[in-house]
């Protein structure tokens, strides 16, 4: 295994560019990776090569996964509704079933092939709409299993999966990638962002994101619609 590279999953939002810098930081070579997995819009993708570029990443793969074929989030099929009256108590239709779970395996696989010993994914779960998939047990249990399901694993060697803001808000994210260098101009959040990744400003996501610059008492450089 390689102890200096990482693959970082890269979705084109704030808490996922914020991870690809701490990467950085630490002195890792990135290998940055989106996946195309049925959403709502593209505007997030292009984002993420934005993102890649901006910060270094050695190379930016796009995995194609079709969650939507599945149905059964407000992400991915469009006969559901993004809820924009705030966030609700539970798990939101916009949760989508299994999505991290695909990604970070997708991220594993790589990992794997780049002898990679780090992955790096930003989950969070203090300001966040209620997934399942992004709370400190699955990260565990996902490592776990990594050990599990690989060569690499079974050789005995080490592969560590990385959630550096599993327990920030939203502002401390926003401080932190901001003494990083990031450009949060460059990220799209919305869950229903146009064509031009504007933000809609009243999507679950597009709430906390406001929130979480005005608590860091930072400018917020977002691109909203109208």
């Amino acid at each position: 295994m390689k102890s200096d590279r990482a693959v970082v999953l890269l979705s084109g939002g704030l808490d996922s560019a914020t991870c690809l810098a701490i990467a950085r930081d630490a002195g890792l070579e990135t290998y940055a990776l989106s996946v195309a997995y049925g959403q709502r819009h593209a505007a997030e993708l292009d984002a993420a090569q934005r993102v890649a570029a901006a910060l270094g990443a050695r190379e930016h793969r796009v995995a194609n996964v079709d969650l939507g074929q599945f149905g059964g989030s407000a992400l991915t099929d469009s006969s559901l509704t993004v809820p924009v009256d705030g966030i609700q108590p539970g798990i939101p239709i916009t949760y989508v079933p299994a999505r991290n779970t695909v990604m970070l395996s997708l991220a594993l696989g790589w990992a794997e092939v780049l002898e990679a010993q780090h992955i790096y994914v930003g989950v969070n779960a203090v300001d966040y709409s209620g997934y399942p998939d992004c709370r400190p047990e699955f990260i565990a249990a996902f490592e776990r299993m990594a050990q599990l399901a690989t060569k690499v694993g079974v050789e005995g060697l080490s592969l560590q999966i990385h959630a550096p803001l599993i327990d920030l808000s939203k502002a401390e994210i926003i401080q932190l990638g901001t003494g990083l260098g990031v450009d949060y101009g460059m990220t799209v959040s919305c869950y229903k962002a146009d064509a031009a990744g504007r933000a809609c400003g009243q999507c679950d996501s597009c709430r906390l994101r406001s929130a979480g610059f005005a608590e860091a008492g930072l400018a917020d450089p977002t691109r909203y619609q109208g």
